[in-house]
């Protein structure tokens, strides 16, 4: 793992410590990729990780006074999906950013992280580079500004050099007439990687397409335009048939490889396929509450980022546990996971798979709910953490708990404790979520013994038991 930690207190510094370091530093954000790369090996040389997750104002999307769209560096795919400014201009991005893993995951997961990691496979790419998206770069010797469809030198290579820092992600707003989709195809409904994706968006007036970019990802080594679709689209009336032929123009300019997850002639299918479906979501209209209007995001009120508590100087973690002030001097190169088990003596978070996948290690973090599997230990300094410990008040369990024990939601109870967290946190945004709010929750958490009738039905109890309570 990781030698150095670097907590930054603004983006400027953060390149500034990139820069001292040299090749062995790395940016962290979400880190959803990245410590999984260096705890696997495929990452190598990184001793020195540069956090700006404390770094206030870096979280906002706003639209200028020339009407242009600004993400910040540490904007993540909960805020996207949250904000009514992407929802009703670039909703493609919207699409994307819902598509991308679990609540849990989009919650730390930012956008331009997902940029940086460069695969071709990454939802976020497409719809922006769609919109025609710039990327602004910081490095001690400046700023550049460089467009998405010209960041790219192949998989997992960029432009970018080893001192410079996205600190901003813009693009024109589309006008009313512009309309845009985004569909994937992926191997199951929830924390899937796309086989295939497709951003499009079309400028239609009176029925006519005047202006069409139509983004394909994982059908090449870097997100590629359709070109001869969208040279065949302009100047058309959108219809059936003319969706049809760009459908086949679509499919053919993928060249996509064959892999684990999909055969090359399925993915070139396919992208016909879904290809029509985006064109004719736009031709009947898009139905924008295909993502609920108000969705769930476990962010409780840890929507934007604070500045720590206290400064960060090296020499310790000083943190905050279910309450309770901790100060800790080993366990830097660790995980949050680890250090809430090891140095806390906390041991109700459990380690399922220590990717992200299975949801066992759900904590809060100042706030939201997060895979603690992903977050490196000295992100806890200066932070609010909650655990499965910290739910109890007094000897009374917490009213989910009392629910699972109830209902029976409890086989080998190993991922209980992360589905607790996630049902708790969902009453915190919901105070009678339907079933369809509880499985979307739970999408981050796995279970391998009770097949999840009993534990959605648990959850459903207790947010009609506090319901009620309320009431009362």
């Amino acid at each position: 793992m990781w030698k150095k930690y670097i907590l930054a207190e603004s983006i400027e510094a953060a390149a500034e410590a990139l820069a001292n370091e040299g090749e062995s530093a790395r940016i962290i954000a979400g880190g959803t990729d990245l410590i999984l790369e260096i705890e696997r090996g495929v990452r190598q040389g990184i001793s020195t990780i540069i956090d700006i997750t404390k770094i206030p104002g870096l979280d906002e999307i706003t639209e200028d006074q020339e009407g242009v769209i600004h993400l910040g560096p540490l904007v993540t795919h909960n805020h996207v999906v949250a904000s009514p400014l992407i929802r009703e201009k670039a909703y493609a991005l919207t699409q994307a950013c819902w598509e991308v893993g679990s609540p849990q995951i989009r919650n730390r997961g930012t956008v331009a992280g997902n940029l940086v990691t460069a695969s071709p496979a990454n939802d976020a790419i497409s719809p922006l580079m769609a919109l025609d998206a710039k990327l602004k770069l910081l490095s001690s010797h400046g700023e550049r500004v460089v467009p998405l469809s010209a960041f790219y030198l192949g998989v997992r290579k960029t432009v970018m050099a080893a001192d410079e820092v996205i600190t901003d992600i813009f693009f024109d707003a589309p006008n009313p007439d512009q309309h845009s989709f985004f569909i994937k195809t992926a191997l199951r409904r929830a924390q899937a990687i796309s086989v295939i994706n497709i951003s499009v968006v079309l400028q239609v007036k009176d029925g006519v397409v005047h202006n069409a970019q139509i983004t394909l990802g994982a059908a090449a080594p870097t997100i590629i335009h359709a070109e001869g679709a969208e040279a065949y689209l302009a100047g058309k009336l959108l219809n059936e048939d003319v969706i049809a032929e760009a459908a086949a123009l679509i499919a053919d300019a993928a060249s996509p490889i064959s892999d684990i997850r999909g055969s090359a002639d399925y993915r070139g299918y396919m992208m016909g396929v879904i290809a029509k479906r985006a064109l004719t979501a736009i031709l009947q209209g898009v139905d924008k509450d295909q993502i609920p209007p108000d969705p769930i995001l476990l962010m409780g009120s840890g929507l934007h980022v604070a500045a720590p508590k206290v400064p960060w100087t090296g020499d310790e973690i000083q943190t905050w546990i279910n309450g309770k002030e901790y100060h800790f001097t080993t366990g830097f190169d660790k995980t949050l996971l680890n250090l809430i088990r090891d140095e806390a003596g906390l041991t109700g978070t459990k380690e399922g798979c220590a990717e992200g996948e299975c949801g066992a290690c759900t904590v809060f973090l100042d706030g939201r709910a997060v895979m603690s599997c992903l977050v490196p230990a000295p992100r806890a300094h200066g932070a609010d953490i909650v655990t499965i410990e910290g739910l109890r008040e007094g000897e009374a369990l917490h009213p989910v708990q009392d629910a699972f024990v109830e209902h029976g939601a409890v086989q080998c109870g190993f991922c209980t404790p992360g589905f607790v967290m996630s049902a708790v946190k969902l009453m915190e945004e919901r105070q009678t979520p339907s079933q369809a709010e509880i499985r979307q929750a739970i999408t981050g958490n796995l279970c391998r013994c009770t097949g999840y009738y009993k534990i959605i039905e648990a959850i459903e109890s207790a947010s009609q038991h506090e319901a009620a309570g309320a009431r009362d």
